[in-house]
């Protein structure tokens, strides 16, 4: 890492628009950082080399990193980070990652993005409001796949660079690519919540306009996949959002599952959200229950008739409310929700992951799940010890 090889000029207007973003003390520091680093890296004190600066990025704090990021977004150079350098930023991540095959829907991808940004610090001259820290600290959690590829730009390169990883889409030839709602761009931003063993191969399992709206065909069309889904729908608003199941869609008579599912948004905004732990109720799915207290149907997070996503068992009503578990807003434009197109992708796991789950597990009422949630029910499950 250095300047030896450019022009002095053009490196003296490098530096000069660099030392914008930091105060004078801030410099001092670098300066000595710098010189230290150097002295360790066999190159004369003339640059670092990348493993030492991999070595001391990887034992900066989660603070430090990002603090570092917020730094870097200041494209302009002016000392602030508004929309503009946050706009730049994007176009060249997304063309980093998708080249010019995402130029059809580039800009709408950009904004999505921009859109779930704050910008709430006053800035001087024309820049308007700009991004504050603690603003990128709160984005940053939303869009987890850009903070992955902005912080794997300090270590060098691989092929497995955190942040690039998009996940193949399959489907069948009966399936024509335009009905697809989940474009790659949206399958990279779901994917940066998940290991990198889930960003391999993503099959579609279901779709409403091949398959038609109902719980039925949902539940058979899904049968065959017992790993993590992606259920991805488009309302008659025209908002598209979704969530990410960790656990089998299931015949259940309350909540289930575990803290690694997790809702979103990809249009027009596109946001991710995580469990809070202020509950654990995760995911959710009922069908031919009478009772008006479990509501026929599937969904994530939330309460009661009051989900933070819910499709009806008839998939053709549903609603969205903000949440405590996922710390999640209204996913739509309205809290009653119409489907216009919904779609559920298996996450394939690598072979590795695989072979972990084969074989026997836990005992015999644990391995007969339907029948231990129909004893849980009637509260007799842990008679049988």
């Amino acid at each position: 890492m250095g300047n030896s090889q450019s022009p002095p000029a053009a490196a003296d207007r490098r530096y000069a628009s660099a030392t914008r973003a930091f105060t004078h003390t801030e410099l001092d520091h670098l300066k000595s950082l710098f010189a230290s680093l150097a002295a360790k890296s066999s190159s004369n004190g003339d640059h670092i080399s990348p493993s030492v600066f991999q070595s001391v990025y990887e034992k900066g704090s989660k603070d430090e990193i990002e603090e570092f990021i917020y730094q870097l977004l200041d494209v302009n150079g002016d000392g602030v980070v508004d929309r503009s350098d946050l706009e730049s930023a994007l176009v060249a991540v997304l063309h980093s990652i998708f080249g010019t095959e995402g130029s059809e829907h580039g800009q709408e991808t950009v904004n999505a993005f921009l859109d779930a940004a704050t910008f709430s610090k006053e800035a001087n001259g024309d820049s308007g409001k700009a991004m504050s820290l603690a603003d990128f600290r709160s984005w940053s959690a939303l869009v987890p796949s850009i903070r992955k590829f902005l912080g794997s730009l300090l270590i060098p390169p691989d092929a497995g660079r955190p942040g690039s990883q998009v996940p193949e889409l399959i489907f069948g030839e009966e399936v024509n690519s335009n009905m697809i709602l989940l474009r790659k761009e949206y399958a990279w931003h779901i994917g940066g919540a998940l290991p990198q063993h889930e960003l391999e191969e993503w099959r579609l399992l279901y779709h409403s306009t091949v398959n038609g709206l109902s719980y039925n065909t949902f539940v058979s069309s899904i049968s065959n996949g017992e790993g993590p889904t992606v259920l991805v729908m488009k309302d008659k608003e025209g908002y598209i959002y979704g969530g990410y199941a960790s656990q089998p869609w299931e015949r259940h008579g309350d909540f289930y599952g575990d803290m690694k599912s997790f809702l979103f948004q990809l249009h027009p905004k596109a946001s991710l959200f995580k469990p809070t732990g202020a509950n654990t109720n995760v995911q959710w799915c009922a069908v031919n229950f009478s009772s008006e207290s479990i509501p026929n149907g599937i969904g994530f997070g939330g309460k009661v008739n009051h989900l933070g996503l819910f499709l009806s068992a008839n998939f053709d009503s549903g609603h969205t409310f903000s949440c405590t578990t996922f710390g999640s807003p209204c996913l739509s434009k309205t809290s009653r929700i119409v489907p216009e197109v919904v779609e559920c992708w298996g996450v394939v796991q690598s072979k590795g992951e695989q072979e972990k789950k084969d074989g026997p597990r836990g005992t015999v009422l644990e391995r007969f799940k339907e029948d231990r949630h129909m004893l849980n029910m009637v509260g007799i499950a842990n008679s049988s010890n």
